[in-house]
């Protein structure tokens, strides 16, 4: 297989049939603005800006769930002082009945 076609008419002969002058288009855009160009740096602050509000969503996401852990502990931490208070009172009441127990036992047994 050859590698350049050649011409085969005398009309083609103006073509170039090799495509070796032919430019190839890339995706990559080319960056043609100097570094103080404004749209430049204007595109730049924008990107900037839009980092710095996605870091402040997340600061501000922890720290609301930071607020709404806190007061959760702090309704755990009252509900076991509560239940503490309230065994103490059982507990009172418990030797309370125990003495009394005793009492009509000695009673009982008079």
């Amino acid at each position: 297989m050859k590698d350049k076609r050649t011409y085969n008419k005398l009309k083609e002969y103006g073509e170039d049939m090799s495509h070796e002058n032919e430019s190839k288009i890339t995706n990559e855009p080319k960056e043609d603005r100097g570094q103080l160009d404004i749209t430049l740096l204007a595109e730049q602050y924008k990107a900037d800006l839009f980092k710095y509000k996605q870091k402040e969503s997340q600061w501000l996401k922890t720290e609301n769930q930071l607020q709404g852990t806190k007061a959760i502990v702090l309704e755990m931490a009252g509900t076991i002082r509560q239940i503490h208070q309230e065994n103490e009172n059982f507990q009172a009441e418990i030797a309370r009945l125990r003495e009394e127990i005793q009492l009509l036992e000695m009673q009982i047994k008079k």
